[in-house]
């Protein structure tokens, strides 16, 4: 698998740090996103209800009753991004907990959105007091996590919401230590069973503990 080149840039920025790594998603990790994006939805004229675990197939116009094409739904995510700080708010504990962790980790936020909204999401982590670096990608998350890492084999720990961004760091690096976190554990009846190795965790202080054990800090 390729690693996108504007996501390979923002990683050799950083500093090359030895401790070990703690990857974290945004959105419904850190940030809430599954609770007030159909708060968004709703002030555009639209409605969202779970059918299965994605957003095409499940949001449909009020007025309507028109089930939103693939190219729409985008446009209101991209929508979303771009006010982002007036709904996002950071995952209940995820402050406190990283907060602990932080001194003896180091600790790199992935998120999957187009580069073009970094900045806008950086500035937002930062004013809620997150000011871990935050690395955008437009691929697959396996090879930008691998890069992360570096030639040595330091622990590392990946926290996610999607099955596939899992699957996907397992493949780059085997070795990884898999978490399943959801900010909104009632969307867990939509996915399958996780794989064997994957640590399923029901919030943040529920995962502090096991991510410090497979980190060994």
């Amino acid at each position: 698998m390729t690693l996108d080149p504007e996501t390979e840039r923002q990683i050799a920025e950083l500093s090359h740090d030895p401790r070990p790594l703690l990857v974290l998603d945004v959105d419904d990790v850190v940030l809430e996103f599954v609770r007030p994006f159909p708060r968004f939805l709703e002030m555009q004229g639209y409605s969202l209800s779970f059918n299965d675990f994605r957003l095409t197939g499940n949001i449909t116009e009020i007025a309507t009753g028109r089930v939103l094409e693939r190219e729409t739904v985008q446009g209101l995510l991209y929508a979303f991004f771009e006010t982002q700080s007036d709904w996002q708010t950071v995952t209940d504990g995820a402050s406190e907990v990283l907060e602990t962790l932080s001194p003896h980790a180091e600790i790199v936020l992935l998120t999957a959105m187009p580069h073009r909204f970094r900045d806008t999401r950086r500035s937002h982590l930062q004013s809620l007091g997150l000011t871990y670096p935050l690395l955008t990608v437009e691929l697959a998350k396996g090879p930008a996590i691998e890069r992360l890492r570096g030639t040595g084999r330091r622990p590392v720990a990946f926290v996610d919401d999607q099955p596939k961004n899992l699957a996907s760091a397992r493949q780059s690096v085997p070795d990884i230590h898999l978490f399943h976190l959801m900010a909104d554990n009632s969307l867990r009846a939509f996915l399958p069973a996780p794989e064997p190795d994957v640590i399923v965790v029901r919030d943040w202080p529920d995962a502090r503990p096991r991510i410090a054990q497979a980190l060994d800090i």
